[in-house]
This record gives C-alpha cells, structure tokens and sequence, in this order.
C-alpha cells in the first residue's frame, strides 16, 4: 500500500476513474431554494399526505433530514412531483421551524418523547361527564403538556345529559380555562358543533380525549365533509372505549378559517419530558413570585418562594393550589 507523506501535491494522489460517467458523490446538499410550501396532514408509515396549495401531495421524508421526523401540523419544504396524481409520490427536504409542540410520552418512565402535533394554537381536551366517567388526572396532565408546549387549552365536556358539569367545572374555575358543555341531542342536532366551531375559529386546534369520549363524533359533525368512523361502543365491564382514530389527521373546518387535528384516543399520557419551570409560563401571576426560589425548584418545596408570594397578596392562593396539583401529575399515574 503507498503511504503519502505531509508534503505531497496533487501529482502524488491517484484519483479513482469513475467508470459511470456520473457526477461524483459531494456531501454538499442542495439549498432547495425553490423548493414548494406544504402542510401534513397525516402520517403513514413513512408515507406524508401534504397540502400543496389546494393539491393533496404524497411524500416521503429525504435521507439528508435523518432521524428528524415530520408530523402533523408541520410546514416543510416539498420537491418532485407534486401533481397530486395517482402512484406519484415528492420529497420533503426541509422541515420548518416549530412555534409549538404537543409532546408525551407513553408513561413517566420513558425517555422517549413522541411528537403528537406541530405548530397547533389550541388543544381541546374532549372529556366525557358520563359513559365512561370523567379522568380528572388525565386532564391534569394534558393541560401540562398543553402549557409545555405552548398551546391554549380548551375543555369541551361531553353527555351533560348524563351527568351534570359543575363538579368537574369547579376543579379547573380557578385556571380560567375557557369550556364548551355539550349533551348528545345537541350533538344530533348540530347545536354542539356550531358552539364549539365559534371557539376553533381561526386556529389549529388539536383534540385529544380517551376513547369512548365522543370525540371522533364531534371532529365529524365540525368537518361533515370528511367522515371518519364513528366511535365504537363502550365496554360495559372496564368504562372504556375502543380506539376508532389510528393515527393523527388534520381538516379543515367547515364554514370558518381554523383546521382541527384529530388524534387517536389515549390511555396514558406521560410527563416524563416536561419542564416545571415551563408549566409556570401559563401562570403570569405566579411567575415573578419564583425569581426567589432555590436554583432547579419544584415550586412545591418547603423554601419555594411563591408561598411568601402569595402570602403577600400578589396572586390567589387557590391558583398556587392549582399550579401544584398540575405539576402532582408528574409524579403519578392517571387513575382517577
């Protein structure tokens, strides 16, 4: 084998020919300057259903982007061909930056976060009041991740013609979550739909809920257009549903601006990944109370600072107590 010293010139390289013809192989990516514009709407095992303008474009995700996977919701740069016609198929070369992210994890233990929905502005947290009972620890802990990634929260309570809503409405009053109440007849009727579009108008609302909750019913009396099956029955014996959404899906609202991503039903919605301090952010009137606290505060710690802070008088005590509860989450399972 020749070895080449530390003053050798180009004479002393031998150059492999390449027999092709080809250009040869550059590390050098192209910028994709005029590359199109386009939203996932779903993911399918590697395959992405995009919106190119007013075309739906199918695309795979390019090799140069590596393990950095698009979802929906996102904004990513598309090339190939996008005509949008039968067994075409373009490529996704650059995937935009985020202005927010619903994130969990499949319990408090894993390390690993899974992105549900990119750059939503408001998660509906769909519960039912009765047929199953209602998960207050599960909406606990989406309303965490919904601080956590900077989305505004919404509760849209379903079957009030079950059960009445002021129990469950009293535990959140004091997180001056905005709610919509629905019964089954107004369902039907299109009174429920109607109400809760005025409160999507002009955003990306992701909805998420267990099964059995109403929700898939709900995302189709919003986009009539695009039917999805309905939801399955309730079992008798454990007060859960059967999963009828698959995978996450993006639509557009009928009648006003606003998209809603539906998502498939969970059971578990673990935390393992969120920041406490981010969890604060959403309460302004706690916030400066921690410029006090102990570096890495849990703010539920003897010598956290936003007792004095509320002992003072500068926010209610009943806000702090909500502030706790929800960072609590973090450290249990979501039984009720």
């Amino acid at each position: 084998m020749r070895r080449y010293g530390k003053h050798t010139d180009e004479d002393d390289i031998r150059s492999r020919p390449n027999r092709k013809g080809n250009r040869p192989r550059t590390h050098i990516r192209p910028k994709h300057e005029d590359a199109s514009e386009g939203l996932v709407l779903t993911v399918d095992r590697g395959r992405l259903t995009c919106l190119v303008e007013d075309r739906t474009v199918f695309a795979m995700k390019a090799r140069e982007l590596g393990r950095k996977a698009a979802v929906v919701g996102d904004r990513v740069a598309i090339v190939g061909d996008l005509s949008g016609q039968k067994d075409t198929l373009a490529r996704i070369v650059r995937i935009e930056k985020r202005t927010s992210v619903l994130r969990r994890t499949a319990d408090d233990d894993d390390p690993y976060e899974r992105v549900v929905v990119a750059n939503a502005d408001q998660l509906a947290v769909v519960t039912a009041l009765a047929d199953p009972e209602p998960r207050p620890r599960l909406i606990d802990r989406c309303l965490v991740a919904a601080y956590d990634g900077g989305l505004t929260p919404l509760l849209v309570l379903t079957k009030s013609d079950l059960a009445p809503p002021d129990k469950l409405l009293e535990l959140y009053g004091d997180l001056d979550i905005p709610y919509v109440v629905t019964s089954r007849e107004e369902l039907e009727n299109g009174k429920a739909a109607d109400r809760v579009r005025e409160q999507l108008a002009g955003r990306i609302t992701a909805f998420v809920g267990h099964s059995g909750v109403g929700k898939t019913t709900l995302v189709n009396a919003l986009v009539p257009e695009e039917r999805r099956r309905s939801t399955g029955l309730v079992n008798a014996v454990t007060g859960r549903g059967r999963h009828t959404t698959t995978s996450a899906l993006a639509l557009p609202l009928a009648g006003v601006e606003g998209w809603v991503v539906d998502t498939p039903g969970v059971r578990s919605f673990g935390l393992n990944h969120v920041d406490p301090s981010r969890v604060i952010l959403a309460f302004p009137d706690l916030g400066p109370g921690t410029e006090g606290c102990p570096r890495a505060c849990s703010h539920d710690e003897p010598d956290c600072a936003l007792d004095a802070w509320v002992a003072e008088g500068h926010a209610d005590p009943a806000r702090l107590y909500s502030l706790r509860r929800l960072l609590a989450t973090r450290q249990h399972t979501e039984g009720d």
